[in-house]
């Protein structure tokens, strides 16, 4: 049996939706793309929204429109995808990296507390995995200390943190539509805010310094940060099984409970009973992950590690050189970081994922611990 990582769940409904756009001749951003964005803020529960090419521009975007730049810096975890500290640099700004809590892996509050200097403008929590960080904590801590919040929700569309949707608790909210994420258009981001003036700020920067397309007259030094009307119309069908994906998801992710349960040394990540999550992939923590990760290639299951620790980056050695502020890159300050990357495997957990083929990866697995 070959099982990938990832399968986006497209179809004839997505093909047909992209092929009237074309035949309608508004290929550019247009009529779908503003029906996509409504659906997404009634969604999200927002009033504002503005789209992006992908998630890191969308991080990028929102980073410009909350005046972050150079001398500023941005608490970032240092378990995520490098885009989230990526487009902060790409900002101007300093990425400083803080732990994760060792159960679910989401930035932890507690060194986000011990990272604020006088140059912390913000914290990026990101909702790795398809669950959320412990979002009361963390709107208590920017409050005391003044400082914004720019969600990362590229993994979250339809995840929810006591009863509200990832993305709406911060300054902004950015989420992505890649090609593995809950809802895809192939490419293409998302960024929500609740401040008219920070929206406007949002349309200025994304569309060359101007609101109206039409107009030559640019207020600010602007870009181009539209996506297509044929990503909107595959967006669109994405959305309306947004319901269907969300519960193959969860459904995907208590097999693997059933699959894994019992089995010593193996612990699937659950989420809290406060979070409604959509399970990006089964996240395993285990002893010898590397060695499992080659035993399920061996059976045709294709796993997946987590992210590399930001901290030890190549690219980003250079922070700790820096004579204007030394971010620390200490091992000893990222145990938990350190432990997710060494220990963590992501399994398959893609809409079309049956539950013979998680049986048989449950197999693999214990087949790996029993021998």
């Amino acid at each position: 049996m070959q099982i990938p990582q990832m399968r986006p769940w497209l179809g004839e409904e997505e093909q047909l939706a992209a092929a009237r756009a074309i035949a309608d001749g508004w290929i550019s951003e247009g009529p779908r793309a503003a029906d996509f964005a409504a659906q997404l803020n009634s969604l999200i529960g927002v009033p504002y929204g503005v789209f992006a090419p992908n998630g890191t521009q969308a991080l990028y975007l929102a980073l410009l429109a909350a005046g972050i730049g150079p001398g500023d810096e941005v608490l970032v975890p240092d378990i995520t995808f490098i885009a989230s500290a990526n487009a902060v640099v790409f900002a101007g700004a300093t990425p400083v990296f803080v732990d994760v809590e060792p159960k679910t892996f989401q930035i932890d509050v507690a060194a986000c507390a011990t990272a604020i200097t006088p140059r912390t403008k913000a914290v990026m929590p990101v909702h790795l995995f398809g669950l959320s960080p412990d979002m009361d904590s963390l709107l208590e801590l920017a409050q005391a200390h003044g400082l914004l919040i720019i969600e990362d929700a590229a993994q979250a569309i339809g995840v929810a943190y006591r009863g509200r949707h990832a993305g709406c608790f911060g300054t902004l909210g950015c989420f992505s539509f890649f090609a593995d994420k809950t809802i895809t258009t192939g490419e293409g981001g998302y960024v929500v805010c609740q401040d008219a003036a920070i929206y406007e700020r949002l349309r200025l920067l994304r569309n060359q310094g101007r609101i109206n397309r039409g107009s030559f007259v640019h207020e600010i030094v602007g870009t181009n940060m539209r996506i297509t009307d044929i990503q909107a119309a595959i967006g669109l069908v994405q959305l309306a099984k947004l319901a269907q994906i969300v519960a193959r998801k969860r459904d995907i992710l208590c097999w693997y409970s059933e699959g894994l349960d019992g089995l010593a040394g193996v612990r699937l990540i659950t989420p809290p009973a406060h979070i409604a999550a959509v399970p990006f992939r089964a996240v395993l923590i285990v002893e010898d992950a590397p060695d499992l990760m080659r035993h399920l290639e061996s059976r045709g299951v294709q796993p997946r590690a987590f992210f590399y620790p930001l901290h030890r980056q190549p690219c980003f050695a250079h922070l700790g050189r820096d004579r204007e502020r030394v971010v620390c890159l200490d091992d000893a300050q990222y145990p938990h970081a350190l432990y997710g990357a060494e220990h963590g495997v992501l399994l398959p957990a893609y809409p079309e994922l049956r539950a013979h083929q998680v049986r048989y990866i449950c197999a693999a697995v214990r087949e790996f611990y029993t021998a």
